[in-house]
């Protein structure tokens, strides 16, 4: 059974915060079932945008955990925000959370599919 996403994006921020990083939540969506973005800062002010995985990038039918797949690697913060404000208007019940990674790899903190 698939926790909310209310109750994901929680739990990500205080995972984050224990591991030694910052996160918050820029954008609040559908408590039960908002898709969620992230977008990820790490040390050195790189910027990456984290979305989740097309539903083909899940092994069964209904799947426990959350994939992410990385959007446009080599945008600005500029683009990246324009991405953000369309992916809004497009479905407006989607969540952003920011996260500065601390000593653990965002890898660590939730799975990524490349």
């Amino acid at each position: 059974m698939r926790v909310t996403t209310d109750l994901w994006a929680s739990a990500l921020v205080r995972r984050v915060f224990g591991a030694g990083g910052f996160a918050a939540v820029l954008k609040r969506g559908a408590g039960e079932a908002g898709a969620a973005f992230l977008l990820v800062r790490d040390r050195f002010g790189s910027l990456a945008l984290l979305g989740p995985a097309p539903q083909t990038s899940y092994d069964s039918a209904r799947p426990d955990e959350r994939l992410f797949v990385r959007i446009a690697p080599d945008e600005t913060a500029e683009q990246l925000d324009a991405r953000i404000e369309r992916e809004k208007r497009f479905d407006p019940d989607i969540w952003v959370v920011e996260i500065e990674v601390g000593s653990v790899p965002i890898e660590e903190l939730v799975s990524i599919r490349d």
